[in-house]
């Protein structure tokens, strides 16, 4: 059975579909440390993403959702995936989905 949160990870997945990345894996752990949701390429550029989902904005602002400790960890997955498949880290960035109800926003190159 699918978890309730793997519905807005298919749809961003759909969402990246059609802006050309490749899809690599999803929902990479890392031990205890961390997990990233989407593993992705474009062209020679890795792309690791977290999916954000609320279903309006009154009380949420997506940045807020991600904390020095949650950056930290996805760091850390990054690190070790990069190192794990032998990916250079200046071929490699972090970007956050964020859904909204019915509304997508992509942020490039989030800062961990």
């Amino acid at each position: 059975m699918k978890k309730s949160w793997d519905l807005w990870e298919i749809i961003a997945i759909k969402y990246l579909k059609e802006k050309w990345y490749t899809i690599l894996e999803t929902n990479f752990k890392f031990s205890t440390i961390g997990e990233i949701d989407i593993i992705t390429k474009l062209w020679e550029l890795y792309v690791f993403f977290e999916v954000k989902y609320r279903f309006n904005d009154k009380y949420w602002v997506w940045e807020e959702s991600i904390n020095r400790n949650k950056k930290f960890k996805i760091k850390k997955t990054i690190n070790y995936y990069c190192l794990k498949n032998k990916i250079d880290l200046d071929y490699a960035r972090f970007d956050v989905i964020a859904i909204l109800w019915d509304k997508i926003n992509h942020h490039e190159n989030v800062e961990l």
